[in-house]
């Protein structure tokens, strides 16, 4: 039991945040010389979305590079009455969508340099690729 809360306590002390706010993820990750994730989910209604964030993004391997690399956004699209966003942040992902999503692919990942430009897209997610979804990413961003 002793062990469990332990490594529940690492666990959340390295849990990354996720911003909602694509401008605010561009202005840190300026100041920050940081690279943009921008992950769109489905996270009440889409299986590999769900997957992708437990199997990858809650993983500690994820946490301890995205605190040293990476700013974090989520656009999320729930289907569900009780799950759903403020006007104003259905507003914002449907704009992202627009700009980096058009297809409307779930889950779809991008990173992304702090001015916005596309480096590296993943389409999707299959259920136990999280070590190649790690290898890919580490490969994918850049040394400064």
């Amino acid at each position: 039991m002793k062990t469990i809360l332990i490594s529940l306590l690492v666990i959340l002390s390295f849990a990354p945040e996720w911003l909602t706010n694509f401008d605010t993820a561009k202005e840190t990750a300026v100041k920050q010389n940081k690279y943009i994730l921008l992950n769109f989910s489905g996270s009440d209604w889409c299986g590999p979305c769900i997957k992708l964030k437990k199997e990858v993004f809650e993983s500690v391997a994820f946490s301890e590079l995205a605190q040293g690399k990476l700013v974090l956004v989520r656009a999320d699209f729930p289907r569900s009455k009780k799950n759903q966003l403020p006007k104003e942040q259905i507003t914002h992902n449907e704009m992202l969508a627009e700009k980096y999503n058009p297809s409307g692919k779930f889950p779809l990942t991008l990173l992304l340099s702090s001015d916005g430009k596309v480096i590296k897209e993943w389409d999707g997610y299959l259920f136990g690729s999280q070590d190649k979804f790690m290898e890919e990413l580490k490969q994918a961003i850049p040394s400064k």
